[in-house]
């Protein structure tokens, strides 16, 4: 049987939040201070690591062996840490079905592989439970809402994939899904005059880091002709909710969507 790791640093809220939602949170030695989800574990547990800087001594201080990274974000860390001889694990989580893969690996890795399903099969049923409604609402509607998720305002930054995908499943259509299928910011850069043309009924703000400013949208110079705008159909999720690539995407993140497309 294979050793389980006892030391875990979670580099990433998502990693943090499985590993409580398993209830094996006392592996956990160390987090990011980026971390949100849950919140006891920034009171509980002792924060190690920013999220793309810090310092690895205090990384290797926790005796950890295992880490849990994400993306090339975090390769520069990911790479000193397996220098320094330290065992990484590195997500790349873009997409819905990556979230739900990495609940089952992170359930395999610490030996809770019926708990980790268990979660998956919730998730699943909510994401199914939404599709129906959306079905539903298209039958008597006979429209989807055109939806364009803003991720950042300077520049423009249109929504990454799962945030893309979890439009679809409550029932809307990104007016950017095809840039949205990129990992890269820079390619999912709309112009104003792009966002104008798509022509949206809605607009999801979701700012990392700051709040969502909708009077600040409807100002740009054109932009009172959008229909999101004309209608005060602006929106904000918390990037916390919809930009974590982890459970709470879909757990809070689709019924927001789901109220939110619902008029």
């Amino acid at each position: 049987m294979p050793r389980l790791p006892q030391r875990i640093v979670c580099l990433t809220t998502e990693t943090v939040e499985v590993l409580y939602a398993l209830g094996e949170q006392d592996r956990i030695v160390g987090i990011s201070g980026y971390t949100v989800r849950p919140p006891q574990a920034r009171k509980e547990k002792p924060k190690v690591f920013a999220f793309t800087s810090g310092d690895i001594d205090k990384i290797l201080a926790t005796r950890p062996d295992l880490v849990l990274t994400f993306s090339d974000l975090q390769s520069e860390i990911s790479r000193d840490l397996i220098k320094a001889g330290v065992p990484v694990y590195a997500f790349n989580m873009r997409s819905v079905e990556d979230i739900l893969g990495m609940i089952e690996t992170v359930g395999r890795l610490v030996g809770a592989e019926a708990k980790a399903q268990e979660i998956v099969a919730g998730l699943e049923a909510e994401i199914e439970q939404t599709r129906a409604i959306a079905a539903e609402r298209l039958a008597r509607t006979g429209k989807k809402p055109r939806v364009y998720f803003e991720e950042w305002d300077e520049p423009l930054i249109s929504g990454i994939r799962w945030a893309s995908e979890l439009i679809e499943i409550a029932g809307g259509e990104d007016v950017f899904a095809e840039q949205a299928r990129s990992p890269l910011a820079k390619d999912r850069r709309p112009t104003p005059e792009a966002v104008i043309a798509a022509a949206p009924d809605i607009i999801i703000g979701s700012w990392c880091g700051k709040h969502f400013r909708p009077e600040r949208v409807a100002a740009r110079p054109g932009w009172a002709t959008i229909p999101a705008v004309n209608s005060g159909k602006m929106h904000e999720i918390k990037s916390a909710v919809i930009l974590t690539p982890g459970p709470v995407a879909i757990s809070e993140g689709l019924p927001q969507l789901l109220e939110i497309f619902d008029f």
